[in-house]
């Protein structure tokens, strides 16, 4: 698979449209709950185009988009940490961080690595020192969790469910792991 990784850090109208379509394939099993419709989506990539440090890593294959990872820096009076379901542990990770909001992949390039080089991708064009995404533990029974494990993350708190989410397992990991 010959993937190109083109790494943008504000999205024009034509960008935004081709990131919200694949997005509507990425989650369409899920598109009929609050949290993931269109609208939910549209709402949160307004936020977090505004929030510090936005960075996102779409990937084509033949010019045909196949999917994306963005997110934001986040500094130690961010709004993120508030959401967590525990305070920080002393030698919590270190800020600013890099908070991946979004990843995905349409699933004709599932399992084919494709995921991973895009996240690899968005890693690679960042300075941060640490890396933190939440994901649903529960998403693929379990398999989505295990997958962020193997390439490095490890569980280090939770975010409480709120009425559109469940409770989201807030997980870490070195950009550059050793």
């Amino acid at each position: 698979m010959s993937l190109e990784l083109r790494y943008h850090v504000t999205l024009d109208a034509a960008l935004r449209q081709e990131l919200t379509e694949v997005y509507a394939e990425v989650r369409a099993p899920l598109l009929h709950l609050p949290n993931y419709g269109i609208e939910a989506f549209a709402g949160r990539l307004d936020r977090h185009l505004a929030d510090p440090g936005f960075g996102i890593v779409l990937g084509y294959e033949g010019g045909q988009p196949v999917g994306y990872a963005y997110g934001n820096t986040v500094g130690a009076r961010d709004p993120y940490w508030q959401r967590l379901a525990e305070p920080l542990a002393e030698g919590g990770p270190t800020v600013p961080a890099l908070a991946i909001k979004e990843i995905g992949v349409r699933p004709p390039w599932r399992g084919t690595g494709a995921a991973r080089r895009i996240h690899d991708g968005l890693l690679a064009e960042r300075t941060e020192e640490t890396v933190m995404l939440m994901v649903n533990p529960l998403a693929g029974d379990g398999k989505v969790q295990r997958v962020y494990e193997s390439w490095g993350y490890r569980r280090f708190n939770s975010q409480s469910a709120t009425a559109a989410s469940p409770e989201l397992a807030a997980m870490v990991r070195p950009n550059r792991p050793a």
